[in-house]
């Protein structure tokens, strides 16, 4: 029986994120992340971008840049699909957009069904569309602390790999780290620059120049040393390389614990159907 305590998921630490990018922009970012070295892909149906991923993804596969088996791709299960109606076939529209097969992970993207669907409803969905094969894992993303302990009495212990939640340092957000950290649920920490805001930090840019390093990479390498996954996006191959090299950056538990000190709740993600936060 696996440890609850400890994540099962074979989700990669590091990955890069496609939010807001659309089109050549997302098709871009993608291929330069895989020529980086990323091997984590984060997309999602609302983000309209599911076919530039694609793209992206089939050029570097055929160009031998990367094998389909290296890749670990997430898309993500919008509102007004999260029925029996609606689901299964969201997901097949979504992988024949992304031209694959299968993704890594599936998640729910937000618990706020638009038309008031059970947790049981459209987590029961989530499992079929395992068990079908169109996705390796299942997940969850913007759930609290209750939603959470919904979801695992639903599901049970060891079925959900992570919940994507918006993660930085002035957002630490730990109740629900510490939910998931309870379920042996990974957490995956989404917009870690909190819209470039904490990368002006007066602390962390002394962290920086301590390091010899960027802020960017301060920040990443705080989210990693903290068991997170973590999801920065970018346009430009120089910061998609800076991202990727926090990899390396080891950070001092003194550097760790000014960043968490920074924490005062600036939230950046919170649309009018959010649920109620911790």
């Amino acid at each position: 029986m696996p440890n609850v305590n400890q994540s099962q998921s074979k989700i990669p630490s590091l990955g890069v994120g496609t939010f807001r990018l659309k089109d050549d922009e997302a098709y871009n970012s993608v291929t330069m992340a895989l020529e980086v070295g990323f091997r984590h892909i984060d997309t999602a149906q609302i983000y309209g971008n599911e076919e530039a991923v694609g793209r992206a993804i089939k050029d570097a596969i055929a160009n031998n840049l990367v094998a389909r088996e290296d890749l670990y791709v997430t898309t993500k299960v919008w509102n007004d699909k999260l029925n029996k109606a609606s689901f299964v076939d969201s997901v097949k529209e979504s992988l024949e957009k992304l031209q694959l097969s299968y993704v890594d992970l599936l998640l729910i993207h937000w618990p706020s069904p638009e038309n008031g669907e059970s947790m049981e409803e459209y987590l029961g969905e989530l499992l079929r569309v395992k068990e079908l094969g169109l996705t390796k894992e299942v997940g969850i993303s913007n759930f609290t602390v209750a939603q959470i302990e919904e979801a695992v009495s639903i599901l049970g212990e060891g079925v959900i790999s992570t919940n994507q939640v918006e993660v930085h340092p002035y957002l630490t957000n730990e109740k629900v780290r510490a939910a998931c950290e309870k379920h042996g649920i990974t957490v995956t920490g989404y917009m870690p620059f909190a819209v470039g805001k904490v990368l002006k930090d007066e602390t962390i840019i002394a962290i920086a120049d301590k390091h010899g390093v960027s802020t960017a990479e301060v920040v990443v390498a705080w989210e990693l040393a903290h068991g997170l996954v973590t999801i920065p996006s970018s346009t430009k191959r120089k910061n998609l390389e800076t991202n990727f090299k926090a990899l390396e950056l080891t950070l001092g538990a003194d550097d760790i614990a000014k960043i968490d000190a920074l924490d005062c709740g600036d939230r950046q993600a919170n649309p009018d159907f959010s649920p109620a936060w911790d």
